[in-house]
């Protein structure tokens, strides 16, 4: 039962993260990003692009979100591992900015729930 229960919860998070990005949300991502949470983009493959969640969350502020321009809003879970009590692994997709994202989001069990402490994640232009 147990499982389960981590399993809903972690697709609940998945999908404000998918609202919050379509909304430029970011108090959202603040809510589920653990703040000592790191952010990865290794795209070009020479210059990495690493965030703090304070950086990413200046940045999620300042563009203009999907929603506020109609965009159609594609996104989906590709698969969820919870390996552990305590850790588990959230692979989604989702197309935003004529982009195709693939984010790797690595979750911690907190004393506050489940809270993403990493994201990797790669884009293609659409």
């Amino acid at each position: 039962m147990a499982h389960q229960s981590n399993e809903d919860e972690i697709l609940a998070i998945a999908q404000k993260y998918f609202d919050a990005l379509y909304e430029g949300d970011a108090s959202s991502f603040q809510e589920m990003f653990h703040p000592l949470a790191r952010l990865f983009c290794f795209t070009d493959g020479t210059t990495p692009v690493i965030l703090s969640v304070d950086e990413y969350l200046e940045i999620v502020r300042a563009r203009i979100s999907p929603a506020s321009k109609s965009d159609p809003r594609r996104d989906e879970v590709i698969s969820l591992e919870i390996p552990t009590p305590t850790t588990a692994h959230l692979r989604v997709r989702e197309i935003l900015f004529q982009k195709s994202f693939t984010d790797e989001l690595t979750l911690a069990k907190t004393g506050d729930g489940w809270r993403i402490v990493s994201k990797v994640w790669h884009f293609t232009l659409e």
